[in-house]
C-alpha cells in the first residue's frame, strides 16, 4: 500500500522559508515520478513541482525561482524548500505519487497523495 507522509509546514513570515518533507512507502520510490499540489483556501488543487525517476525537475510559473523540489531515493523522501515566500503561497501541500516513472508533470488524477502539510505565510 501507497503511503505518503508529508511534514515541515507551519506559520511563516512574507519572505520566509520553509523545507517540506515527505516520507514514502509501499513502493520502490526511485522508480516513479513524484510531485507537489498545493489547495488553498476555496480554491482548487494547483500542481507546483515534479521530479521524474532520473531527477530531472519542473516548476510551476508561480513558483520558479523560489521552490526547490529534490529526492532523496537512499530515504524514500521527496522533499521542496520553499523560499521569497509570500501570502499567495498559503495553501495545503501534499505530495504526490505518479503511475509513471518518466514524467513531466508527475501528477494524474488518480495520483496517490498524503494527508497534506499546512503552509501559511503571514505578518
Amino acid at each position: 500500500e501507497v503511503t505518503l507522509v508529508e511534514s515541515g509546514g507551519g506559520l511563516v513570515q512574507p519572505g520566509g522559508s520553509l523545507r517540506l518533507s515527505c516520507a514514502a512507502s509501499g513502493f520502490i520510490f526511485s522508480s516513479y515520478g513524484m510531485s507537489w499540489v498545493r489547495q488553498a483556501p476555496g480554491k482548487g488543487l494547483e500542481w507546483v513541482s515534479a521530479i521524474n525517476n532520473l531527477g530531472a525537475t519542473y516548476y510551476a510559473d508561480s513558483v520558479k525561482g523560489r521552490f526547490t523540489i529534490s529526492r532523496d531515493n537512499a530515504k524514500n523522501t521527496l522533499y521542496l524548500q520553499l523560499a521569497s515566500l509570500n501570502v499567495e503561497d498559503t495553501a495545503m501541500y501534499y505530495c504526490a505519487k505518479s503511475k509513471y516513472g518518466l514524467c513531466s508533470r508527475c501528477y494524474e488524477d488518480t495520483s496517490s497523495r498524503g494527508q497534506g502539510t499546512q503552509v501559511t505565510v503571514s505578518s
